[in-house]
């Protein structure tokens, strides 16, 4: 009997059979509609559309060694399994890390809530009014804290922001000024991340007692901690002046709840302030992410990294937020940047602002008190014990050497290590500070029977504890004697300035209160809980719940950073697994997850470029050629890594242009570094001559490096690792599925081949990383360990099969756009075979000669139609880039098609002459329902065509909060904190 294949509509030719698992839960398009968009390309197959987009001599032919991918439930068995390896003691640490208590309504509604955690970087500004207004609250949290009046909307982590500050300091320093001093009292892993970057930028850390310190001309700026790494309060204003009289700047790392009770730094005439609002309901999660902070004075507002929220007007005058100085943000300043920070950590600094919301000043004191006041009686009966503490003032960290440790007479007890390894049999973590002294820190979540059993550490049973555990007494120092009294404390050190007295702080007290509030500022925003985000270049695909679920797991965000090996076994075991499933994926053996940001994987694979020329003898190579197209980032990188930008210029095609990149690696190759290239191109497209362009600069011995953001073309496809790059960073937040958060947390390691594998970031603080180690690029050792969780589940729960799958329907979904939309708008770049990679880039240029419609009005104009913009006028002004990603449905891909093709024929109206573009839909959208309700109606166009442009808009209608916001004005008018209560009120 003759096999004969019988075709139905369930198994359509073209396309697998669908599997039952993750992968076709991640995977947007059903099989059916995989083979309709094949044909509507006239493709055979997924493999043929692959083998016409991705060139032959790069395609990896291999099977990936991570498994056929694992169903959700047994991947969350494998992982509980996994972390419960960590042992989570109660941590007295310290170091800047703190327990803290989330309360309910944020966990669940902020942290655990797709509404928050799916929406994009607020490009678009009308439709992330919600998330704009918690960052204006976190900035205005910030200034009342600091007292300084201009705080930006968070940074990495604290380490990183002091990095940052340093970097204001050289470029606001006149002269030649290259010192920069840090306090012996400054975090260790503070340190070690600015003296990374200071090497790479010329600059000479100098630390020492910050009391003996006599800046010169010499001297750009001084790091002082406050309270300092072991806990003492100094009165720094008069450093500070003689700072300000050798004209450098000062820059004050500030505790926040300590700031509740201690005098500002702005008060003391610090220039900037930076930090770290973990403790502000924040877990610890073994070192991230965190939402630092800086704040500067005003003169230095131009100066500030990363993003600034600023206060604007609507087309009706309505108060409405955005970005400040977005085009400063864009483009990174390029090759005259002083930073690469082109991110923030929204979603960290959104559940810190809503911790201060919640609390309010009273509450944050009532919490600052109660902490303060344990440490106090902690203190008392140590004392009593004859143990020695500083006598300092402190707020919740004390310095102890231990009675038996100084060998005093006449008393008998243990040292500070036999006292540290007795604290962890009682399930307490300490902080070791060698045989004769150690560290303890209390927070939020110390208890009474805390205290209790510190002292009994200490002492052993029967310990007395005397003092008020709620003590409103105010700040002391401790003494090696019976202690007197405790006075009161003012000045220096008290704060008596008010703060958070706007009604934000206090109007949403009750839950009630706060859950409307938090659903209120959700509603107001777009996410992927509305519709798809085609952000090109940010692949923003789904974030699946199984893979959100293990965030909050205790095991995952209970553990500090610094915690004892032995007690962070599952940790390293994960990591150590997603760093071998990510070397899989990019064919590299080495890989490191400590930078925590994209911008931050750049800057550590540069570094490790530099190292390695430097111990190969060549550190005069400091030419760094990128491409005209590279993203902003590429050069400021560059910049901040301490490299001389060359750039190359493009063809027509958007290809590297060969001739151009080889006359500039002959000109420069005495001096040749690196190529920074973004692959596939920054065009969308796969390059052919990648392998030639690899080969070329090899020949020149310099070194390839390759801006990972759209890996998500390549996964299962390619490997960088196998065609010639030499090292890569990787956007886990994109590519592998951790979310965007608003526009943060993310991560970016890198992948580097055998040779830069010595010049892997390292941590001196646990002893990570060998002796040719390029150092620290971020606070923890593993950047944002609590989101590697999500990776991880991807990973394992779609495995090599299904990740091949998802690049190979990424691929699809982007020349299906192209294709459905070639004869609305042009495709202005193709690769081989006319296809694109895994984005397109659409050409509205033609709309603003034809109409005068600008691509600012599409953007806008899409909102109305339910969906957000693409990214605009990157790399090409008045283009739109396109990325679908492939968890979008073909029925979502035509509806945002029909979209784009409803807008053409509004502008098609505007060419035939039948109304003016300025009082057209598109120049006016978006459109409000306030404004529709408004009468008379005296525009040209209907209400409901401005409403309902499209039917499924009648079916589930978002509508933006705000009309088009006036970004001229707010850049005229900077304005970074929370607006008078007037300005809320209609008038």
């Amino acid at each position: 009997m003759t096999n004969v294949a019988v075709s139905t509509p369930a198994q359509p030719r073209s396309a697998s059979p669908r599997q039952a698992g993750f992968v076709d839960r991640h995977i947007g398009p059903t099989p059916e509609e995989i083979g309709q968009m094949l044909d509507a390309l006239g493709v055979a197959s997924l493999d043929a559309l692959v083998d016409q987009t991705v060139p032959a001599s790069i395609r990896y032919r291999g099977e990936l060694r991570l498994g056929d991918g694992e169903t959700e439930e047994d991947a969350l068995e494998r992982l509980r399994a996994l972390v419960s390896e960590n042992r989570v003691l109660r941590s007295c640490i310290g170091m800047g890390y703190h327990g803290c208590v989330v309360p309910g309504v944020i966990q669940r509604n902020v942290l655990e809530n797709p509404a928050w955690y799916t929406a994009y970087t607020p490009y678009q500004a009308e439709i992330a009014q919600g998330r704009l207004e918690a960052l204006l609250n976190f900035q205005t949290l910030v200034t009342d804290l600091t007292g300084l009046p201009v705080a930006n909307a968070s940074l990495l982590d604290e380490a990183t922001a002091a990095a940052e500050a340093m970097a204001i300091c050289l470029a606001s320093a006149r002269g030649a000024r290259t010192r920069f001093l840090v306090a012996d009292g400054v975090h260790p892993q503070t340190l070690e991340v600015v003296e990374t970057r200071a090497w790479a930028l010329g600059v000479e850390v100098v630390t020492g007692d910050h009391r003996t310190f006599e800046p010169d001309d010499t001297c750009c700026g001084v790091l002082l901690q406050y309270p300092t790494t072991t806990g003492s309060i100094y009165d720094y204003e008069p450093l500070i002046e003689r700072v300000h009289r050798a004209e450098a700047l000062a820059v004050v790392a500030a505790d926040p709840l300590a700031l509740v009770l201690l005098r500002p730094p702005g008060e003391m005439g610090a220039d900037i302030a930076v930090g770290s609002t973990q403790r502000f309901g924040v877990p610890m999660g073994f070192g991230g992410p965190h939402a630092a902070y800086m704040a500067t004075q005003d003169a230095l507002k131009r100066r500030l990294p990363g993003r600034v929220v600023g206060v604007s007007r609507d087309a009706r005058g309505r108060t409405a937020y955005r970005l400040a100085l977005q085009t400063r943000e864009q483009h990174i300043r390029r090759e005259k940047a002083t930073s690469n920070i082109c991110t923030a950590q929204v979603l960290p600094a959104v559940m810190a602002s809503m911790y201060a919301v919640y609390h309010g000043a009273d509450g944050l004191e009532r919490i600052a008190r109660r902490v303060h006041g344990r440490a106090l009686r902690l203190a008392e009966s140590l004392a009593e014990q004859g143990h020695c503490l500083p006598e300092e003032p402190f707020f919740d960290t004390l310095r102890v050497e231990p009675a038996a440790g100084r060998g005093a007479e006449g008393l008998d007890g243990p040292d500070a290590t036999e006292i540290v390894r007795r604290a962890r049999e009682h399930g307490y973590n300490l902080r070791p500070l060698g045989a004769r002294a150690l560290g303890i820190t209390l927070d939020e979540t110390t208890r009474e029977e805390d205290v209790d059993a510190l002292i009994e550490i200490f002492a052993g049973a029967g310990a007395s504890s005397p003092g008020d555990p709620d003590s409103e007494r105010n700040l002391r120092g401790g003494t090696a004697v019976r202690p007197s009294p405790v006075p009161e404390v003012g000045a220096p050190h008290a704060r008596t300035s008010r703060f958070l007295e706007h009604p934000v702080f206090y109007r949403h007290r009750s839950e009630t209160a706060m859950l409307r509030y938090l659903h209120g500022l959700a509603a107001k925003d777009l996410s992927l809980t509305t519709s798809m985000i085609p952000l090109g270049s940010c692949t923003m695909k789904l974030n699946a719940t199984a893979e959100m679920v293990p965030v909050t797991w205790p095991e995952v965000s209970a553990l500090h950073p610094f915690a004892p090996a032995d007690q962070t076994g599952g940790y390293r075991r994960l990591i150590a697994e997603l760093e071998q499933m990510l070397g899989e994926l990019t064919g590299f053996p080495a890989v490191s997850l400590q930078p925590n940001a994209g911008s931050q994987g750049e800057l550590t694979g540069l570094l490790m470029i530099r190292r390695y020329l430097e111990a190969r003898g060549e550190p005069e190579r400091r030419a760094c050629l990128i491409p005209e197209s590279a993203h902003g980032t590429n050069p400021a990188s560059a910049v901040m890594a301490g490299y001389e930008v060359v750039v190359v210029g493009c063809d027509e095609q958007g290809n590297i242009d060969l001739a151009d990149l080889e006359a500039k690696l002959d000109q420069h190759a005495e001096r040749l570094a690196a190529l920074m290239v973004t692959y596939p191109s920054t065009h969308g497209v796969f390059e052919e001559s990648i392998v030639r362009i690899c080969e070329l600069v090899h020949s020149r011995r310099g070194q390839v490096y390759m801006d990972g953001a759209n890996f998500n073309a390549m996964v299962g496809l390619c490997r960088p690792g196998d065609f010639g790059v030499d090292v890569c960073h990787l956007n886990l937040h994109k590519t592998f599925c951790i979310p965007h958060g608003g526009g943060g947390p993310g991560m970016g390691p890198v992948a580097a081949a055998a040779h830069l594998a010595p010049h892997l970031p390292g941590h001196r603080v646990i002893g990570l990383g060998g002796p040719q180690s390029m150092g620290a690029v971020a606070a923890a050792p593993w950047g944002s360990p609590s989101i590697l969780p999500i990776s991880w589940m991807y990973i394992k729960m779609m495995g090599g099969p299904g990740l091949r799958r998802a690049s190979q329907v990424a691929i699809l979904n982007a020349n299906y756009v192209a294709a459905r939309l070639e004869n609305t708008f042009p495709v202005l770049f193709r690769g081989r075979g006319g296809r694109v990679a895994h984005e397109c880039i659409l050409d509205l240029r033609p709309l603003k000669r034809q109409a005068g419609v600008e691509v600012e009005d599409v953007a806008k104009r899409l909102i109305d139609y339910g969906f957000h913009a693409p990214t605009v006028s990157w790399p090409v002004p008045g283009t739109v880039m396109v990325e679908p990603t492939e968890s979008e449905s073909k029925e979502e891909l035509d509806r945002f098609c029909a979209a784009l093709d409803g807008i053409r024929d509004e502008a098609r109206a505007i060419e035939r002459g039948e109304l003016p573009v300025d009082a057209s839909a598109l120049r006016n959208a978006p459109h409000p329902a306030e404004d529709l309700l408004a009468s008379p109606w005296e525009r040209p166009y209907t209400r409901e065509a401005a409403a309902y442009p499209a039917s499924w808009t009648r079916e589930r209608k978002y509508w933006p909060p705000v009309a088009r916001i006036d970004n001229a004005w707010g850049d005229r008018n900077l304005v970074c904190t929370c607006p008078p209560v007037a300005d809320y009120t209609p008038d």
